[in-house]
């Protein structure tokens, strides 16, 4: 005998259907948004350099633009081409540069015609490292096909490495390319992005403050390229001045690695105190000349000290350090394109934390006014 449901029994029926539409509808979401992902994993980071690119350079853009008579597409298309050459000529020149300078190395080893010149007593004074480079550099001047012979190993493993670090970088470039013309197609249509950008916040977080929050990333976005690869670029353009005016030998890739330095916030005096060192112990320079060039390195490797708290923060609701080290720990997690993605979640957490703390309900009961009596 079947019994009448009871209204609670009929409740609990509804709500069961009505909690298992909602999983059902959840396990759908989340299986089209994973299957969504992974079909557009690959171009992930295409995309995020795209939009990088696109929210650094648009102020330039809407520059140009406004000189055009206000031609977004054709303002984006002159500062793509612009960027374009300025990546791919110098890129050109330093791949040819260094095929040249390799293959030249090769020919003179091999021919045993690549003559090391006798090392200085001085190279021996060296702390730590002195006696043992003093050895191997009197050995390379006396019987260079030996030692070559000798570390034929690793000369081999160094050489795999270099290759694919060149075909590495060859990738990226051309990575970089396609997320530069990517960038000019968001800028020709920077409007309707800067309000979809603006309505996606609204949404998550709240008409209040949805628009403030759009605006912290697009500027925090902008003070990491301008604070720290900015500054990374301007010191390691300062140094290798400054080497190729004191006649350093490999002033080019010494200026290459202050910036990767600088990029790592590491200091660019590991690059200036050993070449500082080196006009010393060479004895080719005159006192004056020595004085001179450490006073200029000394300085070329110290100005990000004084340009970092000029531009780091700079127009942004957070404090220097917060957008320091949500820089630093994106790099460390997921390289450069990191760098940016967590200085603006650090960013953003930073600002709904602060928000939440002077949110409290409890403080707020205790500014009310207390009852007429």
């Amino acid at each position: 005998m079947n019994l009448p449901e009871t209204p609670d029994q009929a409740l609990e029926k509804r709500w069961s259907a009505r909690l298992l539409d909602v999983f059902i509808r959840a396990g759908l979401v989340l299986a089209m948004t994973m299957l969504c992902y992974k079909i557009f994993s690959p171009f992930l980071p295409l995309m995020l350099w795209a939009l990088i690119l696109a929210v650094t350079l648009y102020p330039i853009h809407r520059q140009i633009a406004r000189r055009l008579g206000g031609k977004e597409g054709l303002a984006a298309t002159l500062l793509v081409l612009v960027g374009i050459v300025l990546i791919v000529a110098p890129t050109s020149v330093l791949l040819s540069s260094l095929g040249d300078s390799t293959y030249d190395l090769v020919n003179h080893v091999r021919d045993n015609t690549l003559r090391i010149p006798e090392p200085s007593p001085r190279v021996a004074d060296w702390p730590i490292v002195g006696k043992k480079a003093h050895r191997l550099w009197s050995e390379m001047h006396s019987d260079l096909p030996v030692v070559v012979k000798s570390m034929q190993p690793k000369i081999g493993h160094l050489a795999r490495q270099s290759l694919d670090i060149v075909a590495g970088t060859g990738s990226k470039v051309l990575q970089f390319l396609f997320s530069f013309i990517l960038a000019g197609v968001i800028m020709a249509f920077g409007e309707s992005g800067t309000k979809a950008a603006q309505a996606i916040f609204e949404r998550i977080i709240g008409i209040d403050r949805g628009k403030g929050f759009a605006h912290l990333s697009t500027a925090t976005i902008r003070t990491v390229a301008a604070g720290v690869l900015g500054i990374a670029a301007v010191q390691a353009l300062l140094i290798g001045s400054a080497l190729l005016l004191a006649g350093i030998p490999f002033a080019g890739v010494l200026s290459l690695v202050a910036l990767v330095f600088g990029i790592a916030q590491l200091p660019a005096l590991l690059v200036t105190l050993p070449v500082i060192g080196y006009i010393w112990y060479s004895g080719d320079y005159g006192t004056g000349a020595a004085v001179g060039y450490t006073v200029l390195l000394l300085v070329c490797g110290t100005v990000d000290n004084v340009l970092k708290p000029l531009l780091l923060g700079r127009g942004v609701e957070a404090p220097m350090p917060v957008i320091l080290l949500g820089a630093l720990g994106g790099m460390a997690t997921t390289g450069i394109l990191g760098m940016f993605i967590g200085a603006t979640l650090l960013a953003l957490g930073y600002q709904i934390f602060m928000w939440w703390v002077a949110n409290n309900p409890d403080a707020q009961a205790g500014k009310d006014p207390p009852p007429a009596a």
